[in-house]
């Protein structure tokens, strides 16, 4: 059967897949605390379960991507994350649930880096920055889309989404299976693969070029503390929502909290894609200095939005404190992407992003527990103060990635800032 191109597979994939789990996540915190009856602390164990799971698979996955196929790593990656999906439907169990996590948690492993790894070596470094923004804003378009279709089921039954979604997330890799190919990447060849002794060299490539360079390390600082913070965020902010405000009516009409949670997603998604597209307009891509300065920003308005939105005491402004950093994290990750591919070689691509995937997963791991323990024991706004406050090193932490990119660019082109001072 013939292959797609690979920049409309990508962009396609991305659709729906956002489309399959907005139908899912725009219901997931009523199914959680309302059906399941979670408490903040077991909210984010789920995330802390599929977080170790990223961070137990997540480098040999990538391995196995750059030895073996990327297509195939993605293709097996959608299988599980749409199996993972629908387990948690089955039954509103905390232990379904963990499962659930679990084999989402390893499904996303398989793509993680080896997806981005794959359409950046089919269309070239020059274009993949502006297909990976493209992408985002079809995700979140399909994410739009399904937001009434979420609605709709969740009034039937709140487990409704999981099943579907998952059903939907399978068919896509029935659908990459047929017409996604692979022509800009070389495996290594079977002969040559020696077992657990090719995994280990192809990590040891990777670990190497990201321990060489300075920024691909002070990077690596950065992805912690994103992952640190990241969990309060994901788990609590809209129980934090749900349980400080009364949500007032619209036009003398008094909504639900799924009719709610279904606009407020909506407005969400048309944020992220002005957002998107402000980035594509503005940013240059193919230049690290302007996707570096990007990152700073959006950042430190991230942190910014996070301290509004745990202090605030009216309804309008907490949700447009939320609005404000959904738009903006949704930015930083195509960005990201776009920055590290620029960093790294094509033969250890799938294996350094992994690397970085794994960074993520340890920070969400190890942060999840605290910032929920702050959340039981304290309040879910001091577990949100507290994120904050560690994702606020990523300010200057980009700053002096900023400057170090300089001082590279200074002693490549042999100006006077290249004399190094000798070693007394």
């Amino acid at each position: 059967m013939k292959k797609l191109d690979a920049a409309f597979v990508y962009i396609f994939a991305e659709f729906a897949l956002g489309f399959a789990t907005k139908l899912i996540f725009t219901i997931y915190v009523i199914y959680r605390v309302q059906v399941v009856g979670l408490d903040p602390l077991q909210l984010v164990l789920l995330g802390t379960v599929l977080e170790s799971t990223i961070f137990i698979f997540e480098i040999p996955t990538g391995v196995v991507a750059d030895l073996v196929s990327r297509r195939a790593s993605v293709i097996v990656g959608f299988f599980l994350m749409g199996i993972g999906f629908a387990i948690e439907g089955v039954a509103p169990l905390f232990w379904v649930l963990l499962v659930s996590q679990f084999v989402w948690g390893l499904g996303n492993t398989f793509i993680s880096g080896a997806f981005v790894a794959w359409v950046t070596d089919e269309v070239g470094l020059a274009k993949v920055g502006k297909v990976l923004l493209r992408a985002d804003q079809l995700a979140l378009l399909g994410s739009l889309l399904a937001i009434p279709f979420s609605v709709i089921l969740a009034l039937q039954s709140l487990a409704l989404p999981y099943i579907i979604g998952g059903a939907l997330i399978v068919l896509l890799a029935v659908f990459l299976l047929l017409f996604m190919g692979e022509h800009g990447f070389t495996p290594v060849p079977r002969e040559q693969r020696q077992g657990w002794q090719s995994m280990v060299d192809q990590f040891t490539s990777g670990l190497n070029i990201a321990r060489a360079r300075p920024v691909l390390l002070t990077f690596a600082v950065i992805g912690l503390f994103v992952g640190l913070y990241s969990e309060a965020w994901d788990r609590l902010a809209q129980p934090y929502l749900l349980e400080t405000f009364a949500f007032p009516k619209v036009f003398g009409v008094e909504l639900s909290t799924i009719h709610w949670f279904g606009v407020l997603n909506i407005i969400f998604i048309l944020v992220g894609i002005v957002s998107a597209e402000i980035a594509k307009r503005v940013v240059d891509t193919s230049k690290s200095p302007s996707m570096l300065r990007a990152l700073q920003l959006l950042y430190a308005g991230m942190v910014a939005a996070m301290l509004f939105f745990a202090f605030i005491g009216n309804f309008y402004l907490a949700v447009a404190a939320m609005i404000a950093f959904n738009g903006m994290r949704g930015v930083t990750f195509p960005l990201t992407n776009a920055w590290v591919n620029q960093q790294i070689d094509s033969k250890v691509r799938a294996t350094v992003l992994s690397m970085v995937g794994q960074i993520d997963a340890l920070g969400e791991l190890s942060g999840g527990p605290i910032l929920g323990g702050i959340g039981r024991l304290r309040s879910m706004r001091a577990a949100l103060v507290t994120s904050a406050m560690v994702l606020l090193p990523t300010v200057p932490l980009y700053q002096r990635i900023r400057n170090m990119t300089r001082r590279e660019k200074t002693v490549k082109g042999g100006g006077r800032k290249a004399v190094i001072p000798k070693r007394r």
